[in-house]
């Protein structure tokens, strides 16, 4: 997949086959849009996704908001997908100033060689979002490519988007917010050296991962994951907070792997998260934390023992 990022100065010169949106989760309604959008390879269309590349905290966004997918992640998921270019556009007043049918035009039709075009109900584009799919429809014949519109997935009456799964993952509901992305939510880091108390004085050698800050991420807490390390999978639990026990000054993810032999510092590692078992906790001593992580272990064992069929064991890289 061809990634481009941080230029207004981007063209493709094959037939194309393209979707607007912000693909800010990834989750199942944007999945059925990659999916109509990669149907139409077989018009002998290339598959772009189109979003803004738009700050946190920006005018656009009115607030910060930390993100389900980091760009790195959504990058490599549609690659997976079959996406043939990602273009990032720089949200510069040029472009945000754009009239509707100006940057269906100029950039749709002149720049990315347009032939479908595949949105959402809820497609917005142009100065202050005017355009949408009604206007892509009433434009088509004058421009030349063809338009779907996909209805959103919904679940109990609720449209699911982002908000939606953001909802859920705020309130610790793994195993919904996974339903709701049609895939586990992870996040991915570097593993960095710790305290080492795991190790010499525990006797659970952990991985310790510092998670991106625009990353989304969970309550503080104890929960059932899943670690992918060079390709294979580990079954464990997870640590998300600050470690009050043992006064860690940031806050990360500590992991245990069950059945890992190996060295994994300075290694990245995807920790997939799909189930809290409870709230992260300052113990009296190390032998009292000891204790309630050896009950730790024994929750996530009975979750994955109860769920393995479920889970899978297929990376959501090559998934998607």
């Amino acid at each position: 997949m061809e990634y481009k990022k941080g230029t207004t100065d981007f063209h493709i010169e094959e037939p194309s086959a393209i979707s607007i949106g912000k693909f800010d989760g990834l989750h199942v309604g944007h999945q059925k849009l990659i999916s109509r959008l990669c149907d139409k390879k077989r018009f002998g269309c290339r598959t772009v996704v189109f979003t803004f590349d738009v700050p946190p905290g920006s005018r656009l966004t009115g607030k910060k908001m930390q993100t389900l997918v980091t760009n790195k992640e959504r990058c490599r998921m549609l690659e997976k997908a079959g996406i043939d270019y990602l273009i990032e556009c720089p949200f510069v007043p040029e472009v945000a100033s754009m009239e509707p049918e100006a940057f269906v035009e100029d950039v749709l039709v002149g720049r990315l060689k347009a032939r479908h075009i595949v949105v959402g109900t809820d497609c917005g584009f142009g100065h202050k979002r005017r355009g949408n799919y009604q206007l892509l429809q009433e434009l088509a014949p004058k421009y030349g490519y063809q338009v779907e519109v996909v209805e959103k997935v919904q679940y109990k009456g609720r449209d699911i988007s982002s908000t939606y799964v953001r909802e859920e993952i705020g309130m610790g509901n793994m195993e919904f917010a996974n339903f709701l992305l049609g895939y586990p939510y992870s996040v991915t880091g570097k593993v960095l050296h710790g305290n080492h108390i795991g190790t010499s004085q525990l006797d659970m050698p952990t991985a310790n991962i510092v998670p991106p800050p625009e990353k989304l991420l969970p309550p503080n807490g104890v929960y059932a994951t899943r670690t992918w390390v060079e390709g294979r999978a580990y079954e464990g639990v997870s640590n998300i907070g600050v470690k009050p026990t043992v006064g860690a000054d940031q806050k990360g993810i500590e992991t245990y792997l069950f059945d890992f032999r190996g060295e994994l510092y300075g290694k990245e590692i995807r920790v997939e998260l799909y189930a809290y078992e409870r709230p992260e906790m300052k113990f009296r001593s190390l032998e009292e934390l000891k204790n309630r992580m050896h009950r730790d272990l024994e929750f996530a064992k009975g979750y994955f023992s109860q769920h393995r069929q479920t889970c899978g064991q297929s990376d959501t890289d090559t998934e998607r």
